[in-house]
Order: C-alpha cells, then sequence, then structure tokens
C-alpha cells in the first residue's frame, strides 16, 4: 500500500515519468463508474426519488468534498463548542468508520478527550444513530460529523471543508484524484471553510474562492488556520510549542492529508531527523510501536497528531518522549457570520 503522500504526488501529477503517466490512465478507468454512481445516487435524492428522513431537532453536518484530511474534527469540536457554550445538548453522530472492538475509532476518542461533555454516537445507520440520541439522551442539535455525502439523514447546515493543500481534489473523482464526488456537489453546501488557509498565499486563496463561489454562489466563505496550541503527552502534560524549536525530532502520523501536519512542524523550527506515514485511520500495533523504536532513536523527541496519540497511549517510544501537536482553529475570515448561522438553526430551541 503506498502512503498519503505519494498517492497525492502521483494523482496531482508532481510524479512524472511513463509508468506514473500509465498508473495515471489506470486509475482514470476507476473513476468514471465511481462517478457515475455518485451522479446516479444524488440525482435520486436531489429529485425526492431517494428517502431522507427527518429527526425532531436541528442537525448541523461538517464534512469534506474530498478524501480525509480536511481539519474536519478540529471544526467539528469548534462548532460543538460553540453550541456547548450557549447551553445547548448536542451530540455527535459518525458512521465509526473502522471502529476498534470497543465500537470507537480514533476520531470518537480524540474528540470525547476534547469534548466530554459531549456524547458521541457511532453506528453506520446515522438515522438510527440520530433517533437514539434525541429519545435516550435528550439531545438538542445533533452535529453529523463527515456526514456531507450521507443524505439519508436531513439536516438544517452543511458545512464543507476545503483544505488548502488540495481544494479541489486535483479535479477528479476518487481513485484518479481525492474527490468523494463530482465538484457540483459543493453546490449543496451552506458554508464553505478553506482550511489551513495560511498555507496558500493572498491570491491563491482567493482563486480558490472565487472556483468556491461559481460552484456553490450561496454559500457562506471562511477561512481557518490550524493554530498549533500546545504539546501533550499520553498522561495529558503540556508544553508549549515553541520548544520544538531547534529540536530533533521524529514524526509520524496516520491521517488523511499528511502535508500540512508536517508543514506545522517546520514552521514551529521543528528539525525532522525522521518523517513516517501511516495509512489514515491505521490501527497502530505492537509491531509499529517496535519498528518506531530504531526509527526515532536519533531524535530528542517524537511528534504524532492527537488523533494518534489517543490510539497509542504511550509516553515514549523507546527511550524518546512522545508528545502529540495539538491544534486549534484560528478563522482569518467569516467567523461572525458563521456563529451568526449556526445560531439561526437553533432560534427555535
Amino acid at each position: 500500500m503506498i502512503s498519503p503522500s505519494t498517492f497525492r504526488d502521483l494523482v496531482s501529477g508532481r510524479r512524472r515519468g511513463l509508468g506514473a503517466t500509465v498508473l495515471r490512465s489506470l486509475l482514470r478507468l476507476g473513476e468514471l463508474p465511481y462517478t457515475w454512481a455518485m451522479r446516479i445516487r444524488n440525482r435520486r435524492y436531489d429529485r425526492g426519488t431517494a428517502q431522507t428522513h427527518l429527526v425532531d431537532v436541528p442537525v448541523v453536518c461538517v464534512g469534506n468534498l474530498t478524501m480525509g484530511g480536511t481539519g474536519k474534527t478540529p471544526m467539528v469540536e469548534w462548532v460543538a463548542r460553540h453550541y456547548r457554550e450557549r447551553g445547548i445538548r448536542v451530540s455527535i453522530v459518525s458512521r465509526g468508520y473502522r471502529a476498534g472492538e470497543d465500537g470507537r475509532n480514533d476520531e470518537s476518542l480524540e474528540l470525547e478527550l476534547a469534548l466530554p461533555d459531549v456524547r458521541h454516537l457511532q453506528n453506520v445507520d446515522r438515522v438510527a444513530a440520530a433517533e437514539a440520541a434525541i429519545d435516550e439522551l435528550e439531545t438538542e442539535l445533533i452535529l453529523l460529523d463527515d456526514g456531507f455525502q450521507h443524505r439519508r439523514l436531513e439536516r438544517d447546515l452543511d458545512i464543507v471543508l476545503l483544505d488548502a493543500t488540495e481544494p479541489f481534489g486535483y479535479q477528479h473523482v476518487f481513485p484518479r484524484g481525492t474527490l468523494r464526488e463530482p465538484l457540483c456537489g459543493l453546490s449543496r453546501a451552506d458554508v464553505v471553510v478553506l482550511s489551513r488557509a495560511d498555507m496558500l498565499a493572498r491570491e491563491a486563496r482567493d482563486a480558490v474562492k472565487r472556483q468556491a463561489e461559481q460552484l456553490a454562489p450561496q454559500a457562506l466563505w471562511c477561512e481557518v488556520e490550524h493554530a498549533p496550541r500546545a504539546l501533550i503527552s499520553s498522561e495529558g502534560d503540556c508544553q508549549p510549542c515553541d520548544t520544538l524549536a531547534g529540536k530533533r525530532v521524529a514524526a509520524f502520523c496516520g491521517i488523511g492529508n499528511p502535508a500540512g501536519f508536517r508543514h506545522t512542524l517546520e514552521s514551529l523550527g521543528a528539525k525532522l531527523v525522521a518523517w513516517r506515514e501511516f495509512a489514515d485511520h491505521h490501527c497502530t500495533t505492537r509491531d509499529d510501536v517496535a519498528s518506531l523504536v530504531a526509527w526515532a532513536a536519533d531524535a530528542e523527541l517524537a511528534i504524532c497528531t492527537r488523533k494518534d496519540l489517543v490510539k497509542l497511549q504511550i509516553e515514549s517510544i523507546g527511550k524518546v518522549p512522545l508528545r502529540a501537536l495539538s491544534v486549534e482553529l484560528q478563522f482569518s475570515a467569516g467567523e461572525q457570520a458563521l456563529r451568526e448561522k449556526l445560531d439561526s438553526v437553533t432560534i427555535s430551541l
């Protein structure tokens, strides 16, 4: 299995040569039936021939147009905090992709750590999960995590994140690109958020905004940055991020798009002496940890994402201390307008 970065180098065209060209042509063949299937599915919902389900409380969805790695979890956390600060009982509902034996996946564990007062229900049948949250937990608002392509559950607001490193999935649907559905699907969005906006110059940001406005002219436009907040240990100890400056760091991650994580570490002055990528939602094994011990031996500090740390729950990789880089959203455009939209959803509560 190729790494996320290698896959993106291939589908973006950055990888050159005859072999890469042939591979892209083969992936293009796989793209065609998947695109056709998504178009047919969306058309059924648009025309009302596919059944949707309306629940008794407002539903706010946070999702992606592309495959993973857009910074969706920090946005889910931000939206949940917005409502909790207003005293609204929120439950997060998600599919629970690659959940462990306990029925939870890494995103659930991460959100549980960040939002101890917000329940998270994971179920392939998200309609059933939403109804259970309302009936059994007295939930006043459902926050649908990673649900933009899940159209069975009706929602009051759709927030769609575009990652600055690949906002439109290299213009191709998976597997030829990283789009989950054709670009025209963005027309359903009520809010479009450019994440990691600081990775693009203003001119490039404006170009992305113009294309998004053509696809979703009615949508509110927002821009956010993933600001490093702290280095945390599995036991909850915190250190300031500036302690990374000049340190020899071994960094690894199992997320959808590692480029943003690496960019943040380098912007903090870390000297990356080792770098390793696992697949998104990778279930870390004892063999993985054993292999990381030798790999990180020359580093002063091992760094992963919070999503990785909640799965590992260890303080060090061999003799090298292990910390997770915790990030928080900072808006550079659209924050107040988004808060007003979120409040308008709950005006009757």
